[in-house]
């Protein structure tokens, strides 16, 4: 088995889903079982990517219909109950609830971070019509 490449690629059209520090030191079975296994969480990994801009371009027009309408930026009962519905959810899917809540909190700052945006460019753009 040959030594593979480990440097980070520069875009994901350099992607080697073989790059390993393991490649040559382990059994060739082996090997190839890690690989499949890999590929596997390749594939759940893009999809999460896509999920995520998805999520965001639907929380992109919550955050326009906020700054229209001068509605905060956060909604501290809608984020609560979401927490409570992912941790019941992590639970049902044996994840670690305190994970999924974790994962959750990190969207939600980072959606209120552009809902902010959102509405401070709403208001630029009111005060120069």
């Amino acid at each position: 088995m040959t030594e593979q490449n480990n440097a980070l690629p520069d875009d994901a059209d350099s992607f080697n889903p073989a790059a390993s520090s393991l490649a040559g030191q382990v059994d060739r079975a082996v090997m190839d079982e890690l690989l499949s296994i890999r590929s596997s969480i390749d594939n759940i990994d893009a999809t999460l990517v896509f999920l995520l801009a998805e999520r965001f371009k639907a929380t992109q027009k919550v955050g326009i219909l906020k700054a229209t309408h001068k509605l905060p930026a956060g909604d501290p009962g809608r984020e609560s109950a979401q927490i409570a519905r992912l941790r019941r959810l992590a639970e049902d899917a044996h994840l670690d609830p305190a994970f999924a809540e974790k994962f959750l909190n990190f969207i939600i700052s980072e959606v209120i971070r552009h809902h902010e945006a959102i509405a401070e460019d709403h208001q630029i753009s009111r005060r120069q019509a």
